[in-house]
């Protein structure tokens, strides 16, 4: 069995507008988010073995604030094929990047890591499809299985929505979390 974990990048900031949008960084909310989300996976005993994720500045602070949190080795991708464009084909890169991880993780940009989910979600909780259906919102994480033997296999609707769960529904305070810097220096460009 194959696991996916679909996460949109935490909350960014509009602060400084001579930035160009690759490489705005979480805002406040954003980096409280991202420790959220990882600590809902550390509870929930969901451990990525390998991540590809945008290089972009947001979706990297967003990998760093839930890495913490994670256990077991990780392998990790940063590709600038999860951000460009405006609707960059997720499901052609998870195959083409996939390798030989069972329990694979992205961390990208809507609307594209949203019609993913939603186009891989054939089966599970009906309240949380349409919930996911409707809005996916930044720091959101889709967690799909999938009954297959390699990722080069997966189709849409072939997946069953095991869990989606949003920052605002996580009752923990991660005040303690939060660093100055959230992304370590090697996630900087």
């Amino acid at each position: 069995m194959l696991r996916l974990f679909l996460m949109r990048h935490a909350k960014s900031s509009w602060s400084d507008p001579s930035l160009h949008d690759f490489d705005r960084p979480l805002n406040k909310r954003g980096q409280k988010d991202a420790p959220k989300i990882g600590q809902a996976m550390k509870s929930r005993h969901y451990c990525p073995d390998r991540i590809l994720c945008s290089s972009a500045q947001r979706t990297k602070e967003t990998m760093a604030g839930i890495i913490p949190s994670l256990s077991g080795d990780v392998s990790l991708k940063l590709l600038d094929a999860l951000y460009e464009g405006n609707n960059p084909d997720y499901l052609s890169l998870l195959k083409e990047h996939a390798r030989d991880s069972q329990n694979l993780m992205i961390v990208g940009h809507n609307t594209g890591l949203q019609e993913l989910a939603v186009d891989l979600a054939g089966s599970g909780d009906p309240a949380l499809i349409t919930r996911m259906q409707e809005k996916y919102p930044t720091a959101a994480l889709a967690v799909l299985d999938f009954d297959s033997p390699d990722w080069t296999a997966i189709s849409q609707q072939a997946g069953h929505l095991i869990d989606f769960i949003r920052p605002r529904d996580i009752p923990i305070d991660v005040e303690e979390l939060i660093v100055e810097n959230p992304a370590p220096t090697f996630f900087r460009r």
